[in-house]
């Protein structure tokens, strides 16, 4: 999978699992910062690989950083919307102060959800750059070696 399909992919499982203010709420939040996590991960393991064979259809090690970038903020913004999820989901709203704080951690927890989905946005939108032809008389890239077979003893 290419990472503009990998983003894709993760974006659309992000959308089809809601982040709601219940221990649902709180398990797909703690899913979508794991699946992020390894998009990232996966992302800047392409760059570095585009730094040096350079493997056909990837896009450039540039704007694969770029990339990540997005992709750390929207992270970022998922870490930060833990605090309030977690206090409404754990926090029984039985005082009245409770009650009237219920609405500031609302505000809180779909703000850093939105800032989250701009910064998938972005991400998706740097992969969108139009990719130079590929060149034919580039060298081809290195093969992959095959895992070593493990011996039974």
């Amino acid at each position: 999978m290419f990472p503009r399909q990998a983003l894709d992919a993760v974006t659309a499982d992000i959308r089809d699992h809601h982040i709601t203010a219940d221990s649902t709420g709180l398990f797909n939040a703690t899913r979508h910062i794991g699946l992020l996590c390894h998009l990232t991960s996966r992302v800047t393991a392409d760059a570095e690989y585009q730094l040096t064979p350079n493997i056909a259809g990837l896009p450039s090690a540039e704007i694969l950083g770029t990339t990540v970038g997005h992709l750390g903020r929207a992270i970022a913004h998922y870490t930060q919307a833990l605090a309030p999820l977690i206090t409404l989901t754990t926090t029984a709203q039985d005082t009245l102060q409770q009650k009237l704080d219920s609405p500031g951690l609302r505000s809180r927890l779909r703000i850093h959800l939105d800032d989250a989905g701009r910064a998938l946005a972005a991400a998706r939108t740097a992969l969108e750059v139009p990719q130079p032809p590929i060149d034919s008389k580039a060298p081809a890239p290195a093969p992959l070696r095959a895992p070593a077979a493990r011996r039974r003893v």
